[in-house]
């Protein structure tokens, strides 16, 4: 029997895949605890609007990411902090800092996490930040640290 699975079963099939299984199986286990659904042409016809609905939402988040990407690739994020001799900051500039002076000054809000930047800022001046928008966008954003007079 050709079933149209609702859930992952393990060993047999991930969500929304159709395949053949064996009628006892489909019947007494699969259909009753809703796992699957009997592939009929109605049930064949909704997976395809599914499938092309979630195809036409992931296209509109890629392109939500590379407007975003171009918006974030023009702005500069300004901070101040206290710094001591040759532009050492006392501290650093975190990434949470970084996000929440974006959603302050230019109203985007990126999560702190998206921002790959391994150590805290620690100098004055320009520091580019590469900010994963989308698992296919990568945005760069520039951050200039001035000194506090």
């Amino acid at each position: 029997m050709k079933v149209i699975f609702l859930k992952d079963v393990k060993g047999k099939g991930k969500k929304g895949e159709v395949k053949n299984v064996a009628d006892g199986y489909a019947h007494n286990f699969l259909l009753k605890q809703g796992l699957a659904v009997e592939a009929s042409n109605a049930n064949m016809k909704t997976l395809e609007a599914q499938n092309n609905k979630q195809h036409q939402l992931a296209a509109e988040e890629l392109d939500k990411a590379k407007e975003l990407k171009e918006t974030l690739e023009k702005l500069t994020v300004e901070l101040q902090a206290k710094a001591g001799e040759g532009g050492r900051l006392f501290g650093s500039i975190t990434t949470k800092q970084v996000a929440e002076e974006l959603q302050k000054k230019h109203k985007i809000k990126i999560d702190k996490r998206k921002m790959e930047l391994n150590e805290g800022i620690r100098s004055l001046g320009h520091t580019k930040i590469p900010v994963k928008l989308h698992p296919e966008v990568m945005a760069t954003l520039t951050v200039h640290v001035k000194e506090i007079n």
